[in-house]
């Protein structure tokens, strides 16, 4: 059994609909082993699946709003708040660790910002399009307990990943 199937939580898992918990500043020392486990499950995650940006806390059952991004580099995104939201949205298919072979059609922002604190608790603005402002929605959500699946379309916009 590898690390991913170990560590995340499935679609279904009540624990993926409850609201995180705010990061202490006195915190920061003892969620290493998160942003460790978060790390080696997200790589688990791309070697399994060749896919997989970005893993929230809530996903491997840590309720502590806490985001490990990692595109060009890892970035520990901790008590994220998303303002600014564009009125014009994008339409994307939306997969998740948590229903790996499910894909959802989902309506998201086209931009917004984000505003958080960093592992060494520094404070960030950055201005998000397209599909990274798509991705940080996503994990977003998840801090406040929503999954695509709850988000979708309609009834329709569901389909499994292509093998």
């Amino acid at each position: 059994m590898s690390l991913f199937d170990e560590k995340i939580l499935k679609l279904g898992n009540p624990k993926l609909y409850q609201v995180s918990e705010p990061v202490k500043k006195s915190e920061i020392e003892g969620l290493k082993p998160v942003i460790k486990d978060l790390h080696a499950v997200l790589m688990d995650f791309r070697d399994k699946y060749k896919a997989g940006r970005a893993i929230a806390a809530p996903q491997i059952g840590i309720l502590k709003r806490l985001i490990y991004l990692n595109i060009e580099k890892p970035v520990v995104i901790i008590n994220p708040e998303l303002f600014d939201l564009s009125p014009e949205l994008i339409e994307v298919w939306d997969d998740c660790l948590c229903f790996p072979d499910l894909l959802v059609r989902v309506k998201r922002h086209k931009s917004c910002r984000i505003r958080f604190r960093d592992h060494k608790w520094n404070e960030h603005v950055w201005e998000l399009t397209d599909d990274l402002s798509e991705l940080l929605q996503h994990e977003f959500d998840h801090l406040e307990g929503i999954l695509a699946t709850q988000r979708a379309i309609d009834n329709r916009s569901f389909k499994w990943r292509a093998d």
